[in-house]
């Protein structure tokens, strides 16, 4: 069993805010090594893009073990959805050997809500950009 679970249940942040929980984990031997990463991934058409924004390794873990954790919200990007692509936040608490992971996704954007790009539809179905959002 591998969890995370966030400080007053929240989800949703705004760039500058503290992510904060506790990760845990039951194994039947002690891993080798256990890492809770903050990061982006795209989602959508094309060719997907990754990046880990922040890393925490845990020292010595033990097969049992819940430990606390603090990010930053980072101040971009922000989550968001469009008609082609998607930015998703998430953290992901990563445990070797075997790759283990959990993965939770959260939203950093303003106000804490995802930025949802408008559809821009021409005569043939093609999207148009007629503005940039502002980020």
């Amino acid at each position: 069993m591998i969890q995370i679970q966030f400080s007053q249940n929240r989800s949703e942040f705004q760039p500058g805010e503290a992510i904060s929980g506790n990760v845990s984990w039951q194994l039947d031997d002690a891993p080798r090594k256990a890492e809770l990463r903050l990061c982006w991934f795209t989602r959508g058409k094309g060719t997907e893009d990754a990046q880990v924004a922040e890393a925490l390794p845990f020292d010595a873990p033990s097969p049992s073990d819940q430990r606390p954790f603090h990010f930053t919200a980072p101040s971009q990007p922000y989550s968001f959805s469009g008609r082609l692509i998607s930015v998703i936040w998430a953290l992901e608490l990563v445990i070797e050997p075997k790759n283990q992971f959990e993965r939770t996704e959260i939203t950093i954007a303003p106000n804490g809500k995802e930025v949802v790009l408008p559809n821009v539809i021409t005569e043939n179905d093609n999207p148009i950009a007629a503005q940039r959002p502002a980020f």
